[in-house]
């Protein structure tokens, strides 16, 4: 009898003893994946930041050639030309005309002769032998003609330099003549122009770039009275402008 009891005791012990090992054996699995599970998370974030940062430094690599393609853009755009300046004298509106036409297709600055003593149009009436331009063909001393501003700002600042003026008795109208004395054209290309509505150009541009002494002169050209914008247009993509 007290045999058949201490073998119920062993057995019973040792069943206890597998219980706990089973126990044990099943938290230290399930410490060990939950271990495993926390230590995946930091893994996680880092391959979220990556990426993130990966996608950050695509964006701004994009920007940034982005930005310069723009750059060079601009820079193929430039027309290369230099400054243009556009001056004239007009009695009537015409060469105005011609010269407004020329400084917006060029992209140029206007700079208007002005008379300081204006022009009337009794004044100009060149059938009138009294009147006073033809006074002035009669006695070149009478030629002087007083400018509100024969000098331009940042005059060294252009390259090209187109000059416009009527026709009067085959010559250019003499109120340029102060502007062409009063400046140096030492590097600069000159383009006279000139309107008309039968004189050709004749002799006027030379006779203006042997009173500068000075610059590039070029072949000049001749407008009608009623010029347009075609016109000008023409004579510019002659020239390469």
């Amino acid at each position: 009898m007290k045999r058949m009891k201490k073998l119920t005791a062993l057995v019973l012990s040792l069943a206890m003893a597998l219980s706990f090992a089973a126990c044990n054996n099943g938290g230290a699995a399930s410490n060990a994946s939950s271990a495993a599970e926390e230590s995946s998370a930091p893994e996680s974030a880092a391959s979220q930041a990556s990426s993130a940062a990966g996608e950050s430094g695509e964006a701004e690599s994009s920007q940034t050639e982005s930005a310069q393609s723009t750059e060079s853009a601009e820079e193929a755009t430039g027309t290369g030309a230099g400054s243009t300046l556009v001056v004239y004298f007009s009695a009537t509106g015409n060469t105005e005309e011609a010269a407004n036409y020329i400084a917006q297709l060029t992209g140029g600055d206007l700079f208007e002769l002005e008379p300081a003593d204006p022009y009337t149009d009794e004044d100009l009436n060149y059938s009138n032998e009294q009147s006073r331009v033809s006074q002035e063909h009669e006695n070149e001393d009478l030629r002087d003609v007083e400018l509100v501003a024969d000098t331009v700002d940042n005059w060294d600042d252009y390259d090209i330099v187109f000059i416009g003026y009527p026709i009067w008795w085959g010559i250019a109208a003499w109120p340029v003549d102060g502007f062409i004395e009063a400046n140096d054209f030492s590097g600069k290309t000159v383009i006279p122009f000139c309107t008309s509505a039968s004189s050709s150009l004749g002799e006027s541009g030379q006779l203006l770039a042997d009173m500068a002494g000075t610059g590039d002169w070029q072949e000049g050209h001749r407008f009608s009275s009623s010029v347009s914008e075609d016109d000008v247009q023409a004579w510019l993509d002659e020239l390469g402008l």
